[in-house]
Parts: structure tokens; C-alpha cells; sequence
């Protein structure tokens, strides 16, 4: 019963089973053991035989109640051989114990019910080949009903539940020993020199594969010391460096551990870090919590810690919205704490990769998408769609701001068919050069309103090099779409409109007027009482982002060019594209 204690796939099963080697208990006469549907084992106390033998006999009994086969069956005989094929099959390929008789296992033992339908339909000569390997002994049955005893304090275990959380055990102690952290599948002491935040680990790896592979290749790294210079109260990461920081201080329990280092682990593994763009870095770390921790509560990963960031407003929002919603309200949420601490952010930056070979985007992004196959084929539980979402969007690099512009003007300004003419000088083809031949044209008609309007910030902020880029992909792209002109306005404290101007003369001929603080609203509303100015034109802001804090476009379609790196100071409903 020793070695049976010891495997830790056993061990939850034989805890809670009881074991009865006394001379009234109804024990089989002729084998080593019987198993209760109650979950005695009963021992013939009259036999005796080696401990591999006793060992491998008691496992018998116990794969019995994990595997539910106490069933009722019409044919319960059969059904007891069906069982005990499939048990010493698993047995055997585990290499545990000594069976108490050398007989080979016949093929084709692939589950309980096949092979129990199969011995149905079989001779009984055919049938002999499948008896004997019971534990009762000859033609008796090793599974027997029994009531629960009276002094039994305690209800009837979930044999089937105890049994998986064996398995699962085996399966963390097999990494154990694959990675070098154990010698052997039977050492307990490596759970004592192991950290909870290792095991949790552990349980990543082995149970949870969305972050598995994650989990896999992170130090862990519990030094107080450490935490304390670093100014860690709880937990960070760095990404880069593939180190996970926890705070021994910080008093969780094993429960809040695995939320605090799933939480860490989706930093590193949707980039949060390389994500945040022209952002501020705290803003950003505290939009990613908010996100972080709405999709770890409703997949119920551990349990959260009092005080993290949480909020149901920003539920089913991503990271980029709720940084976008966030800032409209800096003095507050800059006195919100990460997991790091106030005014520190948990993604710590640094330079490095897992590995010379492998990029560190192209790690993280296949690690959290094969996780995510994994996790779904498996599946291993509930994932929000949001979540989903980012670890797909990660596949994808992200689209060029110059072509967003370009689908842009392709939703506003949709292809002008063109018509043949005889109206303008057409080719004449050398076959026939006295037939004339129409050409292709473009009716003027089509053209009428075709245009839009461009409100380009000129305030001392802006730097010429950053408006002639915009204003060059302005040119060209109102050109490639076919648009005759567009209603130009400069506006800093003042509007100064411009007019219309063809494509071609944005870009090379426009002289900026003003250079004095920015005010936007009067460029709206000149284009707004401009009765030439087609009342679903489009408008494209140009701007460097220090404007006001509101602006009304009255429901007109708009949109939004800023250089990368600046950030509007509302939440903007037109698109935004950030040039470079």
C-alpha cells in the first residue's frame, strides 16, 4: 500500500478509499482482492504475495472506482471482464506493480463498452482469451456492491473527480521530471523546495494550455530584495528579459497567485509592452489592467485580489478603447495602482529575446495562438470573445497608416464609372484609320459635389515636415479617387479658408497662414455656413492633438490625421490615423 501511496496518480484514490484485510470482511477466497462499490478494498488476509503484486492488485481495484465501472449492466459478468482488460491495459503501459499472472492481454482492448458489446457476441471459447486478469481470482468478479458502513463520517468521494485530479498530479510531476526540476515521478520533497509561485506555474503548464507555453518559458523570480529595490509591491513582468517578479510580501494565497500571474503572463503575451505606440506608459498600463482583469474574472482563473483594478463599464472594451475613455479623465486614473504600485506600471520595458533564433513578437505570438488551439480543442473552459479577438489580431501585422487613409477615402468616394464618347479626340486604329472610335469619359455630372473638406491645424506646435507629409498623402490620394478639389481652411486662433484647390496644387502650392494657438471650431463652422460646400461632404482634420477638448461636427462625416505619437484630448468618434 506503500508504493500504491507514493505514485501520485493513486494516492487522492487510495485516501479515500479504506482498506480491509480482517478475516469477516467478505474478501475472495481464491484472489487478492475484491473492490466495494462504496470504495473498500478488500484484502484476503490468507494469501500471500510480492508488494508489486499487492501494489499492482489494490491499483486494480482503485481504477475500478475512478474509471465508473459500477454500472448496471444485463450482463454483469461480462461487464466485470470488459473492466478488468481495460484496467491491466492501462496498467501494463504505466509499468506499475507486478501482475499476479504472466497471461498476455489480447488485442483490440480499446474501451469498457466496445469490448463488453464484443464479448457479447462472442463464443465462449473466444471468450476465455479475455478472462482471468481480475483480481479475485478464477471466474469470480472483483467488483462487488457494498453499502456504506455506519461509522463512515463522510459521503460518498466523485471517484471519477478524485481520479482526474491524480492524473493531473502525475502529469505536473512528469513536467517535473521532463524539465529537470525533479529526479523522479515518486519525489515528494521537490513540492517542499518549490515555490507557490512555481507550482502555479506548474499548473499552467500542465493544465491550463492557453498560457502554458508562456508560463513555460518565464523565471520566476521571488526575491524580496529584489522586489523591494525594484519597487514591487505585488507582482510585474519584463517581457523582454522573460521574468515574472512576485513579492513573497505580498501575503496571496494560492488562488489569488494564479490570477496575479495569468494577469502578468497576458502582458507579455498580447505585447502589451510594444503596443503602446505613442501612448503614455501608465495610462496604457492601466487601460490593459482594466482589460486583463474583466477577462480573467468571467474565466474564472483563480481569484482576484482585493483592490486590483476592476470595472464593469469597460466590459467587452479593449485595451486601445479603454485607454482612449480614460484619458478624458487623467487626474483620476493616474491615482489608480497596478500591481506594481501607484504610479508605476507593471510592464517593466527592457531589451532582450527568449531566444537568439526566435524573435521575440514571433514567440509570444505563436505561443498564445497554438495555446489558444489547444485550449480550444481540449476544451479547458470559458474564453471572452474580446480575449479571442487580440490573440487573432496578433497573426496580422498591423495596416499602414497611409493605406487606412486610402480605405478611408475609398468608403467616401466610391469608383466614378466612366462612359464612351465621341465628344472628346479618340484613337483611331491603323487597320481602319477613317472610322472613328469613342474614347473614354468621365461626365461632369458625376463630379458634381465630389469633395471634401481639410482642416489643417496651424499652430506653432506643428512642425512643416509633419504638414508636408500630410498634406502630400492628402494630394495624392485625392487624385487616385478621382476628386476635382477639396475646401482647404487653415485654422489656429483664427480660420483662414482657402478655398478649393486641385489635387495637385495641396501639396506643392499652399502657403500656411496664422502659427498662433489652435481653436477648430470656427474652421467646423465656416464649412458648416459655407452654402458651397455640400452638406455630406466629408471633413479630414490635420492636427497635432493640442486642441480643444471638444469639438461639434454636427453628425458630418469626419476623420482625424495626427503624427505619431500625439493624442487627442477627447475620445474621437470620426477615425483617427497617426502618420509618421
Amino acid at each position: 500500500m506503500e508504493l500504491v501511496r507514493k505514485h501520485p496518480m493513486f494516492s487522492p484514490l487510495l485516501f479515500c478509499s479504506h482498506i480491509h484485510y480482517e478475516k469477516n470482511q467478505p474478501f475472495p477466497h481464491n484472489g487478492l482482492l475484491a473492490v466495494g462499490s462504496s470504495g473498500q478494498l478488500l484484502c484476503n488476509p490468507r494469501l500471500r504475495a510480492e508488494p508489486e503484486q499487492w501494489a499492482r492488485a489494490a491499483a486494480h481495484g482503485l481504477l475500478h472506482l475512478g474509471m465508473r465501472h459500477f454500472q448496471d449492466k444485463p450482463h454483469p459478468l461480462e461487464w466485470n471482464m470488459a473492466c478488468d482488460c481495460v484496467v491491466e491495459k492501462f496498467l501494463t503501459d504505466l509499468r506499475f506493480g507486478k501482475p499476479a499472472n504472466d497471461f498476455p492481454l489480447p488485442p483490440g482492448i480499446n474501451g469498457e463498452e466496445q469490448l463488453y458489446r464484443s464479448l457479447l457476441e462472442m463464443k465462449e471459447q473466444d471468450r476465455a482469451h479475455y478472462s482471468g486478469f481480475g483480481t479475485a481470482g478464477p471466474g469470480a468478479a472483483d467488483m462487488i456492491d457494498t453499502e456504506r458502513p455506519r461509522y463512515y463520517h463522510y459521503r460518498t468521494p466523485e471517484w471519477e473527480k478524485v481520479f482526474a485530479e491524480g492524473l493531473s498530479e502525475a502529469v505536473r510531476r512528469a513536467v517535473n521530471v521532463a524539465s529537470g526540476v525533479s529526479d523522479s515521478l515518486f519525489d515528494t520533497a521537490v513540492d517542499d523546495r518549490q515555490s507557490e509561485s512555481e507550482r502555479v506555474r506548474q499548473w499552467f503548464m500542465s493544465s491550463y494550455p492557453l498560457l502554458g507555453a508562456i508560463a513555460a518559458s518565464f523565471a520566476i523570480i521571488n526575491d524580496p530584495l529584489v522586489c523591494q529595490r525594484m519597487n514591487i509591491s505585488i507582482a510585474a513582468i519584463s517581457p523582454a528579459l522573460a521574468e515574472i517578479y512576485i513579492n513573497p510580501a505580498a501575503k496571496l494565497n494560492l488562488e489569488e497567485r494564479r490570477f496575479v500571474m495569468a494577469h502578468e503572463f497576458l502582458h507579455a503575451a498580447l505585447r502589451h509592452d510594444a503596443r503602446q505606440e505613442w501612448r503614455d506608459g501608465y495610462l496604457w498600463n492601466i487601460a490593459c489592467d482594466f482589460a486583463i482583469n474583466q477577462w480573467l474574472t468571467e474565466m474564472s482563473v483563480g481569484e482576484r485580489p482585493e483592490g486590483l483594478l476592476y470595472d464593469e463599464q469597460f466590459k467587452a472594451m479593449n485595451a486601445e478603447a479603454i485607454y482612449d475613455r480614460i484619458v478624458t479623465d487623467i487626474r483620476t486614473y493616474r491615482k489608480l495602482a497596478t500591481l506594481r504600485g501607484i504610479g508605476l506600471g507593471d510592464i517593466l520595458p527592457g531589451q532582450g529575446s527568449v531566444s537568439a533564433d526566435v524573435d521575440l513578437d514571433a514567440f509570444y505570438r505563436r505561443a498564445l495562438s497554438q495555446g489558444l488551439v489547444y485550449h480550444q480543442e481540449q476544451a479547458r473552459g470559458y474564453l471572452p470573445e474580446g480575449l479571442i479577438e487580440e490573440i487573432r489580431a496578433l497573426g496580422h501585422p498591423p495596416i499602414p497608416w497611409d493605406v487606412e487613409l486610402a480605405r478611408w477615402f475609398e468608403e467616401q468616394f466610391t469608383p466614378i464609372e466612366k462612359i464612351r464618347s465621341y465628344a472628346r479626340p479618340s484613337r483611331r486604329q491603323s487597320a481602319a484609320p477613317d472610322i472613328p472610335r469613342p474614347n473614354w469619359a468621365i461626365s461632369k455630372a458625376s463630379l458634381d459635389g465630389r469633395t471634401f473638406g481639410v482642416i489643417l491645424d496651424t499652430s506653432g506646435s506643428m512642425d512643416r515636415s509633419l504638414l508636408a507629409t500630410a498634406l502630400g498623402a492628402v494630394a495624392s490620394y485625392s487624385a487616385s479617387r478621382d476628386v476635382p478639389a477639396a475646401r482647404i481652411v487653415f485654422c489656429d486662433a483664427e480660420a483662414y479658408d482657402q478655398g478649393y484647390m486641385k489635387p495637385e496644387d495641396i501639396a506643392g502650392r499652399v502657403k500656411v497662414r496664422g502659427r498662433g494657438g489652435t481653436e477648430l471650431q470656427p474652421a467646423i463652422e465656416l464649412l458648416k455656413g459655407a452654402d458651397d460646400f455640400p452638406e455630406d461632404a466629408p471633413i479630414l482634420v490635420i492636427t497635432d492633438g493640442y486642441i480643444e477638448e471638444r469639438l461639434v461636427f454636427y453628425g458630418r462625416e469626419h476623420a482625424y490625421l495626427l503624427p505619431e505619437g500625439a493624442a487627442l484630448p477627447f475620445v474621437a468618434k470620426g477615425k483617427v490615423f497617426r502618420f509618421r
